[in-house]
């Protein structure tokens, strides 16, 4: 795989049209210098032994340019008229009709039309066609003007070597394509799946829509840097970009491991719920876990931060459990959202969050009180709902406690969660 990046292109770095350029150049270029071997028997093999070495250096030299220089888009009709000026001639020092040379007509087509990007479709395939009509006309009222052949066997023997080639040829561009369309359609898949959950970019490929979704429940966890409008207006713009994606990269992550799925972030909010769009119970572990790991990885950040003399961000954190409704909005740009009261609720017990604590409702409490340790903060009153009761996780209970931190779990907690039968004794005892 490594050396066809080396001579073809990494599709990471190069576009499709940059790296197919770079392999018909290769191929036909080392085509023509091959098809030297397949003319030496003929009478008139001095010329064509010309024509097959100088379009083929002048091909791999348009290859030099495009692989090592990145110049290709400017060298598409140098290439056409290339090919083009190399088959007229072969066609008139070669046999005419006869020999086979036009059966690259067709293949020279189709890699023109590949190499097509923004250039006039029609203007091209009117060339090819006016060139290949023009050939046959002048060979039609002018036969002297075309090499023939001195035997019939020269002329079975060019035939079959031009068609054979033009098999091989063709083969390699069916290759070239059939490889680079999986390339770029896996590109494709790979972007939608950074938007979309896998089901529901699965639904959207499969039906071209997606259905809203009633969840009865799920958790949601909403997450915002504490001064970060103070900071930032002492930053860098790109120090503060890179640092915003080191930590969003790191949430990421984050809730990839406890089976969170990311939904958006705003600014410097960001925004995850469990238990969608493949439902569980143990959405509510899930998210305090993932709580209790962006708090860890915060505390971390900001203690190498101070180290340097540098400032950095601190956390507040909420989250809630009930039912909402998800789904897909927007015909341009997807985006798969959550809506219900148990969303605003959750944002709510962000906003009234405790700096450097995991916030819960009592709802989630009631999921997770068997497991995690919880302080109690009271009922709190947030704007435009009635009081709630909150509580703060503090950590894990001593029997699912590590001995070395009480946020993290030990291995009898990572055994019983791994395998759900922590979360079926705590249904059996409930």
């Amino acid at each position: 795989m490594k050396w066809i990046y080396l001579l073809l292109g990494d599709p990471k770095k190069h576009s499709l049209e940059h790296r197919l350029f770079n392999t018909v150049s290769l191929v036909n270029g080392v085509l023509n210098l091959l098809g030297v071997f397949g003319v030496l028997y003929l009478e008139n093999y001095l010329v064509l032994v010309c024509l097959n070495v100088g379009s083929g250096i002048l091909l791999l030299v348009m290859y030099y340019m495009s692989r090592v220089k990145s110049i290709y888009f400017i060298l598409y009709w140098p290439f056409n008229l290339t090919i083009l000026f190399y088959l007229a001639s072969m066609w008139f020092f070669n046999g005419g009709s006869i020999g086979g040379n036009h059966y690259y007509l067709i293949p020279s087509l189709v890699i023109a039309l590949i190499l097509i990007r923004n250039h006039n479709i029609w203007l091209v395939y009117f060339i090819y066609i006016g060139v290949s009509a023009s050939l046959y006309l002048v060979e039609y009222f002018h036969k002297d003007w075309v090499t023939g052949y001195t035997s019939e066997m020269d002329r079975y023997m060019d035939a079959g070597g031009n068609y054979l080639f033009v098999q091989i040829l063709t083969g390699i561009l069916i290759f070239i394509l059939s490889r680079n369309l999986n390339i770029e359609r896996k590109k494709s898949e790979a972007l939608l799946l950074n938007i979309l959950p896998e089901p529901i970019a699965d639904e959207l490929k499969r039906e071209a829509r997606v259905a809203p979704k009633r969840y009865e429940k799920a958790s949601v966890l909403f997450c915002d840097m504490v001064g970060f409008t103070k900071i930032a207006e002492t930053m860098n713009a790109e120090v503060l970009v890179h640092e915003l994606d080191q930590i969003f990269r790191a949430f990421d992550r984050i809730c990839k491991e406890n089976r969170m799925e990311k939904i958006k972030t705003i600014g410097d909010a960001y925004m995850a719920v469990g238990g969608i769009p493949n439902e569980n119970n143990t959405n509510s572990v899930d998210a305090v876990l993932c709580g209790l790991g962006f708090q860890s990885f915060m505390a971390e950040q900001k203690e190498i931060h101070h180290l340097h003399g540098r400032v950095f961000w601190e956390i507040r954190l909420g989250i809630h459990v009930g039912p909402l409704v998800a789904g897909v909005v927007g015909s341009d740009k997807f985006a798969y959202d959550v809506w219900g009261d148990t969303v605003n609720t959750a944002s709510r017990l962000e906003s009234s969050g405790v700096v450097a604590e995991v916030n819960i409702s009592r709802s989630v409490y009631e999921e997770v009180k068997k497991i995690f340790e919880c302080e109690p903060r009271g009922f709190v009153s947030i704007k435009n709902k009635a009081d709630i009761e909150m509580y703060l996780v503090k950590g894990f209970l001593p029997e699912y406690a590590s001995p070395l931190d009480s946020k993290l779990p030990n291995e009898l907690f990572q055994r019983l969660y791994k395998t759900g039968a922590l979360f079926y004794t705590n249904e059996v005892e409930s």
